[in-house]
């Protein structure tokens, strides 16, 4: 009899399950990208010395494979602030931020064309070498100016749990965003250094995307032209 009862129970499960974890993820994206809109959207935001806009602002300068830099803004915040506030307040918002990065990956990786290229032989390799030192690993990528986001991938790709994961984004980013939040303080860097060093970071950060989007179009328009 309960042998029947769970068999009838798992099905059900298993139909809800997928479907669960498809709204969240809709909904985890949908909240920074409506985040960061609204962030670009509003020119009172973005010059807010507001606590709050620091800490949404984390969400669209974290997210996946951020499209904002996170370093102007704690600059810019460390000159109202003490540096352990604007640290304190950054890292809760970047915190949560992976630990939303975390459930969007896994459930990215769980699609089959992740997991094809999961078991391919250099991912393998990578994924191995991670595993070696991954606390370390993600400690030094937080703590310096190492690109981040391939870590994002390599934590779930690699099953590393979430709560080691956070604890070393935690121990790495803190120094970091105080250090830039007490240089923030110290100099008190002009507005317009600051939106400068903001336009050069995205540029540096999109720098590729907007190089393979030049050549698609240049390769449509000599196809469109022959």
């Amino acid at each position: 009899m309960t042998n029947q009862a769970n068999s009838s129970v798992r099905p059900k499960y298993a139909k809800k399950s997928p479907k669960i974890r498809t709204l969240l993820f809709i909904l985890e994206v949908a909240l920074v990208l409506a985040l960061l809109i609204g962030w670009l959207s509003f020119k009172t935001l973005r010059t807010s010395k507001n606590l709050w806009v620091l800490f949404f602002y984390s969400f669209p300068s974290e997210f996946l494979v951020a499209v904002v830099p996170h370093e102007p803004i704690l600059l810019y915040f460390g000159k109202f602030y003490a540096p352990l506030t604007v640290a304190a307040v950054g890292i809760i918002g970047t915190v949560i931020t992976e630990a939303i990065n975390y459930s969007v990956f896994k459930y990215i990786t769980g699609t089959n064309l992740f997991q094809k290229i999961r078991h391919k032989k250099a991912v393998t390799k990578v994924i191995k070498l991670f595993q070696k030192f991954p606390f370390l690993a993600i400690w030094i990528a937080g703590l310096t100016p190492i690109p981040f986001y391939p870590f994002r991938f390599l934590v779930v790709l690699a099953r590393y749990p979430v709560l080691k994961y956070l604890s070393a984004v935690f121990l790495s980013r803190t120094p970091r965003f105080y250090l830039l939040a007490y240089l923030g303080h110290t100099i008190k860097f002009p507005d317009y250094l600051l939106i400068i060093l903001f336009v050069i970071l995205i540029l540096g950060m999109n720098f590729q995307l907007l190089r393979n989007l030049l050549k698609k179009r240049a390769r449509i328009e000599k196809a469109n032209s022959l």
